[in-house]
């Protein structure tokens, strides 16, 4: 199982590592070089959450429609494929986009939509494949080792992409993107290899629970402590995750950073965000979970007001010193929000109460994306100056972190609990699904 899941992990980076060439370098280049909409670049970027909806449906036809005897596998390929073919191609995009934004709008849509598309079929896909090749009590251990080559990947990727676009040059970044592309297409391809078994049709096929969106529903809106989880992630993952696509053209807006200096934002705030895993290993069992969420919560809070102040006062130091308690705020969070959320749910409801937190999830990062350029433009209209307008984002992150650390005290794990196993509690939810 060691290999199978370096494997897994190896499918896991070179999925993610398609992310970072747009979310690090090409954000940068086309709001901040090329003067392109953060409205419209964010519109683009949030395609695989707009798309994962069909997460539920490819996981349910590739249960049903195995291709050459393999159920995961064939579809892991076709999303790694898709996901390569979009980085391959988006540097033209942008291009394109400002000197024709009406035929680049629309390639824009095909290209992002392809790379959007190719996540959510992989990302399914290899997740679910990593289910039911660990087992219940290997599956911790798997997504550790996931994670872990993950966050090691984006670092390798933002310093490989800073030093081979040291500057906006076309050639130098078509090149860079392309090599991206090459190495997430070859570690996929690496991952693949006789991992996963054959499938036997003779063999019984497990039964999986499914739910509704109304049973969904009605399992958060009958439990008080559900309700306040749900709105606590959604403002938390917000927050956290909707500076993705803004730093960087902050970074060459305020201090006058090189494509080279800002393509390492990444490495330098994921470098922490693994050092905090470790640390949050290290705790989990001897420290409260709430105390450490809160901690990490608090972290991050002080990193976006740490680069707000670094904004106002041109300081690049403590620039650097923001994203660093970011970055590090940011990795004890997921680990302890994870962990919390875990103990959020039911045994007989496990898949219920999981997806409607990943729904939450899922909706933060559509939302919390969509407002950090629309606000951004919103507000460098409304006070005639860019850098404003970032500073206003990253206001708004720090407030939305600070109401969710409020809102983390009233979440009560043995409240949840003792209403979720209510007598009547679950045939409510049935009741209310009919």
């Amino acid at each position: 199982m060691f290999i199978k899941r370096l494997q897994l992990a190896l499918i896991h980076t070179a999925v993610a590592m398609t992310l970072v060439p747009i979310n690090s370098t090409l954000n940068r280049v086309m709001i901040f070089d090329l003067g392109v909409s953060k409205t419209l670049f964010t519109l683009l970027a949030i395609f695989p959450y707009l798309l994962a909806p069909i997460q539920v449906a490819i996981g349910s036809f590739s249960d049903r429609h195995p291709i050459l005897g393999y159920r995961r596998s064939p579809y892991i390929l076709a999303g790694i494929i898709l996901c390569v073919l979009g980085v391959a191609v988006s540097p033209q995009i942008a291009i394109l986009i400002s000197e024709n934004s009406t035929l680049g709008i629309m390639a824009g849509i095909l290209a992002f939509g392809m790379w959007g598309m190719g996540y959510n079929l992989s990302a399914v896909s290899y997740l679910s494949l990593a289910s039911e090749l660990s087992g219940e009590k290997g599956r911790g251990r798997t997504v550790a080792t996931m994670f872990t080559f993950m966050v090691i990947g984006l670092i390798a990727t933002g310093i490989s992409l800073s030093r081979m676009v040291p500057t906006f040059d076309l050639a130098a970044l078509e090149r860079a993107f392309l090599i991206v592309a090459a190495s997430a297409l070859a570690m996929g391809l690496l991952g693949l290899f006789k991992l996963e078994p054959h499938f036997d049709r003779s063999a019984p096929a497990a039964k999986a629970d499914t739910y509704t969106v109304k049973q969904m529903t009605a399992a958060i809106t009958e439990n008080p402590v559900a309700k306040i989880f749900f709105v606590y992630l959604l403002l938390l993952l917000a927050a956290i995750l909707s500076q993705d696509v803004l730093l960087e053209p902050f970074a060459a807006q305020a201090f006058g950073m090189t494509l080279e200096q800002t393509s390492r934002i990444i490495s330098i705030a994921n470098s922490f965000t693994l050092l905090a895993f470790i640390v949050a290993g290290f705790l989990d069992g001897r420290v409260k979970k709430k105390y450490i969420a809160q901690a990490g919560n608090l972290t991050a809070l002080f990193g976006f007001i740490t680069i707000v102040f670094s904004g106002l006062t041109a300081g690049t130091s403590a620039f650097y010193v923001g994203i660093t308690l970011l970055g590090f705020g940011t990795g004890i969070s997921t680990i302890s929000n994870l962990s919390l959320m875990f103990d959020l749910t039911v045994p007989e409801k496990v898949g219920l109460y999981i997806g409607a937190w990943g729904f939450s999830n899922g909706l933060s990062r559509l939302v919390g994306l969509l407002m950090a350029g629309v606000i951004a433009d919103v507000a460098t209209q409304l006070t005639g100056d860019a850098l404003h307008g970032y500073l206003v984002v990253f206001g708004l992150e720090a407030l939305m972190l600070f109401i969710a650390a409020i809102m983390l005290y009233r979440i009560d794990v043995n409240a949840f609990q003792k209403k979720a196993h209510e007598p009547g509690f679950t045939d409510k939810v049935a009741i209310t699904a009919e």
